[in-house]
């Protein structure tokens, strides 16, 4: 496991406040953390370089776009040697609806996210990966029905220093 990079609490403001507020200007960052503005901008700068700030995005509401489904796939594969791992990784990594995918402990091997336009699509896409022959013995899919919680980002300050939230 690596070492964390090693932040301070006005890092930690900054990476807070950005995964809330992505577009905000220097201006605004530097008002909401409690820092003059070049510093902050350095502070940000440093977080880009040392790549704890990977990029930023739009939070995109698919509702408004039109109809789709959000399923999640458990998958087990037949075989378990490193290259097995890779060539289904690959092969789920050419589809774009699979956006997430996580290799996971338990009674399967992988857990997908995948969206779709409806299910028949999904049921296609499925359909496709045995057909790539990527290494699936198995799946068991569950289609999302509503999504009551919905946290943007993630428990930032818990993670740095290790304190649940409920203390």
């Amino acid at each position: 496991m690596r070492s964390a990079a090693s932040l301070d609490q006005f890092d930690m403001k900054i990476l807070v406040h950005l995964q809330r507020e992505g577009r905000c200007s220097n201006v605004d960052l530097s008002a909401a953390v409690g820092l003059s503005e070049s510093p902050c901008l350095a502070r940000t700068k440093r977080l880009q370089e040392i790549g704890v700030i990977r990029g930023y995005g739009a939070d995109v509401a698919l509702e408004k776009l039109g109809s789709h489904v959000i399923v999640f796939s458990e998958v087990t594969i037949s075989n378990h040697r490193p290259h097995d791992f890779r060539k289904f990784e690959t092969g789920a990594g050419k589809y774009d609806e699979i956006v997430e995918c996580y290799n996971v402990s338990g009674g399967y091997d992988y857990l997908l996210k995948i969206v779709a336009p409806d299910i028949a699509h999904f049921q296609a896409l499925m359909e496709r990966l045995l057909e790539d022959d990527i290494g699936i013995e198995k799946f068991s899919s569950r289609v999302v029905l509503r999504r009551p919680l919905d946290q943007r980002g993630y428990p930032l300050t818990v993670i740095a220093t290790g304190k649940p939230s409920w203390v």
